[in-house]
C-alpha cells in the first residue's frame, strides 16, 4: 500500500481508558493513556463498577487528546481500531460504544481487536524488523498463553493457565505479605534485595500438556509457608519470599518458552503483556535466549501494560487483510484468541 494507513485505536478492556493514533502499523503518533490504578489501589483490586464509571467519564477526552497529540482529525483517519475482548463487559462497552460512534459518524471502517492480540503486536511497534513467525509468550493480570505466532492474525495456542494467571498470582501474594495492589510491580522491586534460592517453592507440570500453567499450586504453597511461620513465631525474611515465589513463576514461563520454540524450530522468542515488564523475566528469558541462539524480542514497559498503541498496531494488519466489523459488534468478555 502506497498510502499511509492511520488507525486511531481505543483501549478500555480493564482499568486504563487509552486511545492512540497508529501510522502503518509499527508508527505512534499518539498514545494516551488515563490510568485508574490509584483509585483501585483502595479497593486491593480493580473494581468493574468503578471501572466502568471511570472510562465512561474519560473516553471522549483522551480520543480528543490523541488526536490532538497526533496533529491529525477525524477526517485524516482511515479506520477505527477497538478492543472488544476479552475484559471486564462494561469496560469494553465503553470504548467499543465509542468507537462505534465514531466509525458511524465519519462513515469509516470499524475493526475490533483481540486484546492479546493486542498485547502480541506491541512488540512490532520497537522491532521494526519483526516478523511472524515467531513464539509469544504473553503474560499479564488475566492471561498467561504461550502463543505460536504464524502470521499477523494466525496464531495456534500452545498452552494456557489452567487456573490462575502469573499476574493474578502475583496481586494474591502481593496481598497476602502485605505489599498490596499492584502486586507484580512491587513483588519485582521487593525481590531485588532477596535471595531467590532461599525457598524452594513447586513448580506444576500438568500430564500431557507439557506448555500448559498452573500457578494456583505455587500460591497456595506461599500462603501455607507464611501460615507455618506465623503459627511457629518464625519471623518472615519478606524479600527472600517474594523472590523464591518470583523465581518459581519465570522459570515456570521461561523453561516452556525455549522448549516450545526449538521443538517448533523457532529463532525468535516475543513477550507481551503487564508481566512482560517484569526485570527478572526479561533478564532469564535474555539469557536462556542468548545460550540458544534465539533472538528475543519485548515492548518497553510502557508498551507492555494496557495501552491503545498495541491495538492500533494490531487493527492495521487485521484492517489490510480486510477485516471490517459492522455496528452489531459486541463485547465479549471471554473472547478467544483466533476467533471472530
Amino acid at each position: 500500500m502506497s498510502k499511509d494507513t492511520l488507525i486511531l485505536a481505543i483501549e478500555s478492556s480493564c482499568d486504563e481508558t487509552a486511545a492512540a493514533v497508529v501510522k502503518n502499523g509499527r508508527e505512534v503518533l499518539s498514545n494516551v493513556i488515563s490510568s485508574q490504578i490509584a483509585l483501585h489501589t483502595l479497593y486491593g483490586g480493580v473494581v468493574p463498577e468503578i471501572a466502568s464509571r471511570k472510562h465512561m467519564e474519560a473516553i471522549n477526552q483522551v480520543i480528543e487528546q490523541a488526536l490532538k497529540e497526533a496533529k491529525v482529525t477525524l477526517d485524516d483517519i482511515d479506520a477505527i481500531g477497538v478492543t472488544y475482548g476479552p475484559g471486564l463487559v462494561g469496560a469494553l462497552l465503553v470504548g467499543l460504544t465509542a468507537a462505534k460512534a465514531i466509525a458511524y459518524a465519519t462513515d469509516k471502517p470499524l475493526v475490533g481487536v483481540h486484546h492479546i492480540e493486542g498485547h502480541i503486536s506491541a512488540n512490532f511497534i520497537e522491532n521494526k524488523e519483526l516478523e511472524p513467525p515467531f513464539m509469544c509468550l504473553v503474560v499479564s493480570g488475566g492471561h498467561t498463553h504461550l502463543v505460536k505466532v504464524k502470521d499477523y492474525g494466525e496464531y495456534e495456542i500452545l498452552g494456557r493457565t489452567r487456573d490462575d494467571a502469573a499476574g493474578e498470582a502475583f496481586d494474591k501474594v502481593a496481598r497476602a505479605v502485605g505489599l498490596g495492589y499492584p502486586g507484580g510491580p512491587k513483588i519485582d522491586k521487593e525481590a531485588k534485595n532477596g535471595n531467590k534460592h532461599a525457598i524452594e517453592f513447586p513448580r506444576a507440570n500438568i500430564e500431557g500438556a507439557p506448555y500448559d500453567f498452573s500457578f494456583s499450586g505455587l500460591k497456595s504453597a506461599v500462603l501455607n509457608y507464611i501460615n507455618q511461620c506465623e503459627m511457629k513465631n518464625i519471623e518472615i525474611n519478606r524479600p527472600d519470599l517474594v523472590a523464591s515465589f518470583q523465581n518459581a513463576v519465570v522459570e515456570s514461563l521461561v523453561t516452556r518458552a525455549i522448549k516450545a520454540a526449538k521443538e517448533f524450530g523457532m529463532d525468535k522468542i516475543a513477550i507481551a503483556g503487564g508481566v512482560a515488564s517484569n526485570t527478572a523475566l526479561r533478564e532469564e528469558i535474555s539469557k536462556r535466549c542468548k545460550e540458544n541462539n534465539i533472538e528475543f524480542y519485548h515492548p518497553s514497559p510502557i508498551l507492555c501494560t494496557d495501552n491503545a498503541a498495541m491495538i492500533g498496531a494490531a487493527a492495521y494488519y487485521e484492517y489490510i487483510k480486510g477485516t471490517r466489523h459492522g455496528l452489531d459488534l459486541n463485547a465479549i468478555p471471554n473472547l478467544k484468541l483466533g476467533e471472530r
